[in-house]
């Protein structure tokens, strides 16, 4: 396909009541790009990572009664998986995209990942973008920009990873719906890979690799 970006209609199916017809629509106008970015960002990110990454555009097959509010493709490097290994994410909400580097409450291992997340807090809070931002639910929409929290309270996300079960963490940017409709398809493009670039650190430290 000839990805042109992310528009109006794309953000309002999840607006559409039902899910039968909010699952057709996003099927049908979301998906189709999901899988495009998959396919062009697999690569970059096997590159930046050194890992294989393989992708995977969210299907929501439990859902039998609650439509979904959100919707991504994710990349991790298992051909048959990714919730329980350190990920990638690009992804929308009805009021924003997000581009995220996720540890979320499926990963077996995410204690080693805090530990080392906290052996590396000074650079790790040196080095993340101001204007990026935390979340410690990827089920919800609320996050925290990295410019307003203290070091502590970047210990205490990395703490609470490690010692409460369902606990998760979540960087990245986030873009409005608006920032999104006035990039080009391009500047989007370039945008998601600047992004990636600077939350692969947090991968390399999650899996203390070099």
């Amino acid at each position: 396909m000839d990805f042109k970006g992310f528009n109006n209609e794309d953000f309002d199916v999840f607006q559409i009541d039902g899910l039968e017809a909010r699952m057709e629509a996003l099927k049908e106008k979301i998906r189709p790009k999901l899988e495009y970015l998959g396919h062009y960002f697999a690569p970059t990110l096997t590159t930046l990572t050194g890992d294989e990454m393989h992708v995977h555009v969210a299907k929501h097959a439990r859902r039998t009664i609650n439509p979904p509010k959100d919707t991504w493709v994710a990349f991790a490097d298992n051909p048959r998986g990714y919730k329980m290994l350190p990920h990638f994410q690009i992804g929308l909400w009805n009021t924003h995209l997000f581009i995220w580097f996720a540890v979320i409450y499926e990963a077996p291992h995410k204690q080693e990942f805090a530990v080392r997340f906290t052996k590396k807090l000074n650079k790790i809070y040196k080095e993340i973008p101001k204007d990026f931002v935390w979340s410690l639910d990827h089920t919800k929409p609320v996050s925290v920009p990295h410019g307003q929290l203290s070091k502590e309270d970047l210990k205490g996300m990395f703490d609470r990873l490690e010692n409460i079960k369902k606990a998760e963490i979540l960087c990245g940017y986030e873009m409005t719906r608006e920032d999104v409709l006035n990039l080009s398809s391009e500047e989007f493009l370039q945008q998601v890979e600047s992004v990636f670039n600077k939350v692969t650190p947090l991968y390399k430290i999650a899996l203390n690799s070099k």
